[in-house]
């Protein structure tokens, strides 16, 4: 990093008071947009071009969607906005003192900073899960899901060895979250109906599917009856779910399980969890558990001119001691309310405390199974589907993409197949694509 202390970041200079805002995911562009007309330079760092719709990821791993359909062009996202900056960098450190951030390509000063980086996969320190197991936060890690699978079957396809046949063939999903429940019913769904078309030759009797999880039921952070619902849902696919029972072992061909029992599976998809993408340069004093500890307007403690957002953000208090949940409504709203409060500012106004308002959660199992929890009612099946399938939609950044999305749900539901079982770049596990620890 020293070597680049000479270099800065091009951004014009001007007389506005200058935001940086790191990170291009859901609390990062609402807060741009929040701030449109207010008469701030906004420079956005990320180390993608994109921004990510991370909830539908798992349907271009499973190949339902196309990658480009659930991601959005942050300059275009943006391009109507004065005095905004873009740019792909990834940073490795904030310096508070000298009120600047470092990246790979230099340095950049701020007036006031935004940490909205959000979180990662959290591996709870196993490096061995690490390196041999897929994540879902990326799409290039979906992507790179998708050929693994495509490639399984086609070796399958080729193996005269029956165990390996077995081990190519099956799935263990860890996590019991939404992540996991949808990956398991998207992966049941392929089984089922897309799949047996493609590969013939294959008895699909021999793929097994697996979703462990160390918890007493499923969706923990939902009601008991979607976990209820959604285990039964899962059931109906054929999944194994296996409650109470952690992963203790994997060596890429078998898995070991707290109980003892070994699966033959060289695919594990880990849905167990995420922690926050701390940065360099921040004081221990701030970060716990891996998420920065802001006030009750996202100002990092000790700190007046930077704020942190979203997941990475821990907004702790005696009614909500863990902070709040790190899902996007939170970082939306969370973003919604700092824009406010910068507003504010200019006026010299105080700031408004954030509240945030529930308003629901929801999962998908496949094809006219999902759980829906509103804050005064559950339900679930076709209706709780047609919910989750509407709200996802409105949610996406982007008309064209809605349009592809919905085309592609459509044909999906009435064929009963999925258009894109491609293997564009064959995946390989030494060349894996890893992100690193912060943009």
């Amino acid at each position: 990093m020293s070597d680049l202390h000479h270099l800065h970041l091009e951004i014009p200079k001007s007389d506005k008071k200058r935001i940086v805002i790191i990170g291009g995911g859901f609390a990062g562009i609402q807060l741009i947009k929040s701030l449109r007309k207010s008469p701030y330079q906004i420079v956005l760092l990320d180390r993608h071009n994109y921004h990510t719709f991370q909830p539908l990821l798992y349907q271009v791993a499973t190949a339902g969607l196309e990658p480009d359909s659930i991601a959005g062009a942050l300059r275009h996202l943006f391009e109507k906005h004065k005095d905004f900056y873009f740019r792909m960098a990834r940073v490795t450190g904030i310096e508070l003192a000298e009120k600047k951030i470092s990246t790979l390509v230099g340095d950049l000063s701020y007036d006031m900073l935004v940490i909205a980086n959000g979180s990662k996969t959290n591996y709870f320190g196993n490096q061995e899960m690490y390196e041999r197991t897929f994540p879902m936060k990326q799409i290039p890690q979906a992507l790179n899901l998708r050929s693994h699978m495509l490639q399984n079957f086609e070796q399958t396809v080729m193996s005269p060895d029956i165990e390996e046949q077995d081990r190519l063939t099956n799935f263990v999903v860890v996590g019991g979250g939404p992540t996991g429940v949808e990956v398991a019913g998207a992966l049941g769904e392929l089984k089922n109906h897309v799949l047996p078309k493609d590969y013939p030759d294959i008895d699909f009797d021999i793929m097994k599917l697996h979703l462990v999880d160390a918890g007493e039921r499923l969706l923990a952070g939902m009601s008991e009856k979607a976990g209820t619902r959604a285990l039964k849902y899962l059931e109906d696919f054929g999944v194994d779910v296996r409650l109470g029972t952690r992963l203790v072992d994997y060596d890429g061909n078998n898995v070991t399980l707290t109980d003892g029992t070994v699966i033959p599976a060289k695919t594990v998809i880990w849905a167990a969890g995420v922690t926050g993408n701390t940065i360099d340069g921040l004081p221990e004093a701030v970060v716990d558990k891996g998420r920065i500890l802001v006030d009750q307007y996202n100002q990092v403690e000790g700190h007046p001119d930077v704020y942190a957002v979203g997941d990475i953000a821990a907004m702790c208090s005696e009614e909500n001691p863990r902070g709040f949940p790190m899902v996007a409504p939170v970082a939306m709203q969370q973003a919604q309310n700092l824009g406010k409060n910068l507003k504010r500012q200019l006026k010299q106004k105080e700031p408004i405390p954030f509240k945030y308002r529930d308003k629901g959660s929801m999962a998908t199992v496949g094809r006219n199974k999902a759980v829906v929890d509103m804050p005064r009612f559950h339900f679930g099946g076709l209706f709780a589907w047609m919910v989750w399938m509407f709200v996802h939609l409105m949610s996406i950044v982007g008309f064209r993409n809605r349009l592809v999305i919905l085309s592609n749900w459509v044909w999906n539901y009435m064929t009963y197949d999925r258009g894109t079982r491609l293997i564009i770049r064959t995946f390989l596990r030494n060349k894996q694509y890893k992100p690193g620890d912060s943009l």
